[in-house]
């Protein structure tokens, strides 16, 4: 006998449209949200400036360049960066198996605050909204270098997501070709652009507010939500409700908003077990290759590892590599939770 499918119990696969892809969602095995055990994980005590810490202002960097005395944000290309200015000759040789391209690009580190020890949920919104300004500065200025079509900002938190450095930090990486998932994510945006004359993350995001399902925070300019087809457990996106392509249009109360939202939405990371939570998160707007991209619509992913616990991590292996991206508990599910966690946060019970 063939029971009614509920999608709280049963198996079933979410379209995401922004890549044109599906993931498997397997609420049978988390089918509530869970309410076990809070595991709490020792924490080292930083300080507020570390003599040994190459950001930290003031110190000799690896390569033997000195910061200077900074207070607040301050950025630098990166000593090691993964992308070279060069522009080397090259001539391109194309075939079904062995093709290359040289790739030209500019690297920048951007340290949030002089305060070793501190994280953006324990910055004030308006030290954060100094490091909005600072994302909008250098995507108009590395844009306007002639070679470079896409300016890549984001952030790794936490020793699990490959971040060698406590302090506060950022990267941005820009280069000459869009990479491939910004390229898929605007071609998906094209797509449903010339078929609706609308932009698809705005519309999303107007249905996402009548629901009222996955809304985690929602302030006069932009919204935090886990989408409905979020791979990771604690997945969200920052999506503005004002149809932006890029940080260039952002007006002062639009970055101070952000600011707020970011402050807010990592707050309740920390708060959901009680640790500095560890992410990837960065920002998806309009390439800067000189060409009118009406369909971008601005909008900021964290990708958070974690579970059930401070030591409970979700990996993408097997299935995942194999196949596609799977999920147990809910993006309903875990939006209840993260909702539900105060915005206070919880070092300063």
């Amino acid at each position: 006998m063939n029971s009614s499918f509920n999608q709280k119990n049963h198996p079933h696969r979410r379209y995401n449209p922004l890549l044109d892809e599906w993931i498997l969602v397997s609420p049978q095995r988390a089918n509530r949200p869970w309410q076990g055990q809070t595991e709490k994980v020792a924490e080292e005590k930083l300080p507020a400036h570390d003599p040994n810490c190459y950001l930290c202002s003031g110190n000799v960097r690896i390569n033997g360049n000195k910061n200077p005395d900074y207070q607040g944000v301050f950025v630098f290309e990166n000593d090691f960066g993964s992308l070279m200015r060069d522009d080397v000759e090259f001539s391109e040789e194309r075939s079904d198996f062995f093709s290359l391209k040289p790739e030209r690009g500019i690297n920048r580190v951007i340290c949030f605050s002089e305060n070793h020890s501190l994280t953006l949920p324990e910055m004030e919104v308006a030290d954060i909204k100094k490091v909005v300004d600072v994302w909008q500065e250098q995507y108009k200025d590395l844009g306007f270098e002639d070679y470079i079509n896409h300016v890549q900002i984001f952030e790794n938190k936490g020793q699990v997501m490959g971040c060698s450095n406590p302090h506060p930090h950022g990267q941005i990486w820009a280069q000459s070709s869009v990479p491939s998932n910004v390229l898929r994510t605007q071609e998906n945006l094209k797509k449903y652009f010339e078929k609706n004359g609308a932009s698809l993350l705005e519309d999303y995001v107007k249905k996402e507010l009548e629901i009222n399902e996955r809304i985690i925070l929602d302030n006069d300019d932009f919204v935090a939500l886990v989408p409905f087809w979020a791979v990771w457990p604690y997945e969200t996106m920052i999506i503005s409700k004002r149809k932006i392509a890029s940080l260039t249009e952002f007006s002062e109360a639009e970055k101070l908003s952000l600011a707020s939202i970011i402050k807010d939405l990592t707050t309740k990371y920390d708060n959901l077990f009680e640790i500095s939570f560890p992410y990837s998160a960065g920002i998806h707007q309009s390439p800067t290759d000189g060409k009118s991209h009406p369909e971008w619509h601005f909008h900021m992913h964290f990708y958070p590892p974690l579970l059930r616990s401070a030591e409970v991590k979700k990996f993408m292996v097997g299935y995942e590599m194999l196949a596609e991206p799977q999920r147990d508990i809910t993006p309903e599910q875990s939006a209840e939770i993260l909702k539900n966690l105060s915005t206070n946060h919880y070092k300063d019970k």
